[in-house]
């Protein structure tokens, strides 16, 4: 299933992940679940997942599924190399667990029906990450973990379960009118919550560039906390994440065009950015994207071109919040 998978563990495995990761780590509560920013040295950002801690000196963090290997790499660096006198061991577990996504507001019903644990609201929270036991026995792990937007949860179970499980999901959800769905699915309901993924952690970008600069602690030292303060890394004029809206809701929008002001000729010198991420949104009845934009978060409410030479595009939109659906978060929740 998606997503790298490792387990860190150890008398030091707080402390390490501390400063492996740029918002803190240190004081998660056990059966907790939360978002976590890796930066590289220069100050870029790295990758991105969730940190769960299972116990005081154990620790489940997953990875984009792209860098899965090169995730467990930088861990290995760093403990080795930076910091050797930390006690913590950490393991690939990517090929051990079937992990799969429940999402969508009759999720955890379907799920109460195949686990024995209690997973109301109050007793498993939005951001609760436990171990759980299947009807049956099974021994798994659950997340109430949402990257669409939805309720949702990611099951977890052994890897040589996962067909078994998945099977008995979609039984259990079939009265529900469950179906399956995949990333390219999954990639429309992240592009309309504004999430951020591979498009726009490109290795070019910041925290602050993909709205994301709350998650740098000023309280602590981490990889990359200081390069990170270099005068072209906190440049206000730097492209930075927005969302765009099509004037015409009948236009497309496509992935790679250049933001250019009204009336500017295409030239490099009038180039202010770029779409990052599109998707035609079926609740929202048209197309809709994410760009960074030089000044973005600035601007909001200015209508630009998305200029596509290659594609013979060039659309006039306008540009608004990253987050296009429930900014405030209720469909989290319920």
């Amino acid at each position: 299933s998606t997503l790298g998978k490792i387990e860190v563990a150890g008398p030091d495995a707080a402390e390490f992940l501390n400063r492996i990761y740029s918002n803190p780590m240190l004081k998660l509560p056990v059966g907790r679940a939360r978002y976590g920013l890796m930066l590289r040295e220069d100050g870029v950002v790295y990758d991105d997942g969730t940190v769960s801690r299972l116990a005081e000196d154990h620790f489940f963090i997953t990875t984009t599924t792209a860098y899965a290997a090169e995730a467990m790499v930088h861990l290995e660096f760093y403990h080795q190399t930076v910091w050797p006198e930390l006690d913590v061991r950490y393991v690939s577990v990517t090929d051990q667990w079937a992990q799969m996504s429940v999402v969508g507001p009759k999720s955890r019903a379907i799920l109460q029906a195949l686990i024995e644990d209690d997973l109301s609201d109050v007793a498993f929270p939005f951001m609760a990450a436990r171990a759980i036991t299947l009807k049956g026995g099974l021994k798994g792990r659950l997340f109430r973990i949402s990257f669409s937007g939805e309720l949702a949860y990611e099951l977890a179970v052994p890897a040589g379960y996962g067909e078994s499980v998945a099977d008995a999901v979609m039984e259990a959800g079939r009265e529900h009118g469950i179906c399956a769905y995949g990333v390219e699915a999954l990639n429309v309901m992240r592009i309309e919550k504004g999430h951020v993924a591979g498009n726009e952690i490109n290795g070019t970008t910041t925290a602050a560039d993909l709205g994301l600069g709350r998650m740098m602690s000023q309280k602590k030292d981490y990889i990359g906390r200081v390069l990170a303060q270099r005068p072209g890394l906190i440049d206000p004029d730097r492209p930075a994440l927005v969302g765009l809206r099509p004037l015409d809701p009948l236009a497309r929008l496509r992935a790679g065009a250049h933001m250019l002001a009204l009336g500017a000729a295409p030239t490099t010198e009038n180039d202010e950015g770029y779409v990052t991420s599109v998707a035609f949104s079926p609740t929202l009845g048209h197309w809709i994207g994410l760009a960074l934009v030089k000044r973005g978060p600035a601007r909001i409410g200015e209508r630009m071109r998305a200029y596509d030479p290659v594609r013979d595009g060039d659309t006039e939109v306008e540009l608004v919040s990253p987050v296009f659906l429930d900014p405030q978060g209720a469909r989290l929740h319920v």
